[in-house]
């Protein structure tokens, strides 16, 4: 059985793994920028995509921002076509966000180039014993994010 890690060891260990989380998000963000979407947009319409139409008081407060600033962001995706705008079905007053075909395809093709740099760089950089341990990790993202293991 291994000794369990002294207080000291967890917090860097943390540090390095929010370091390393941050260092992987911003480029794997960049990858997808090449898209044309900033960060803000691709992330709106992320949210669109998994959890369907919302509104936008919602999508804002899933993005920690400003119903304004959001109101702003949505309105750049309607006219690129990626979103589209309707009343509530159960509420006129209410706008409902929703993605478009040509959002979805988007989605799919910023995940596509970011899962095709992603497999090139561990194929390139890793042994096929370093590929497993990698693959065999994932579960203990997962638990430390609180997730299922799922391909979403």
């Amino acid at each position: 059985m291994t000794d369990p890690m002294t207080e000291a060891a967890l917090a860097e260990l943390a540090a390095d793994l929010r370091a390393t989380v941050g260092r992987m998000t911003r480029t794997l963000r960049e990858h997808g920028a090449r898209l044309g979407l900033t960060p803000s947009q691709s992330e709106a319409l992320g949210y669109l995509y998994r959890d369907g139409p919302l509104t936008v008081t919602e999508l804002a407060r899933r993005q920690g921002v400003r119903s304004q600033s959001m109101g702003a962001t949505v309105g750049v995706l309607e006219e690129s076509g990626l979103v589209r705008i309707a009343a509530d079905p159960d509420d006129g007053r209410r706008r409902v966000i929703s993605v478009t075909e040509r959002g979805r395809q988007v989605v799919k093709d910023a995940r596509s180039v970011k899962e095709d740099w992603l497999a090139h760089t561990i194929s390139a950089r890793f042994t096929p014993e370093e590929q497993l341990a990698l693959r065999d990790s994932v579960a203990l993202w997962l638990r430390i994010t609180g997730t299922e293991a799922t391909r979403a």
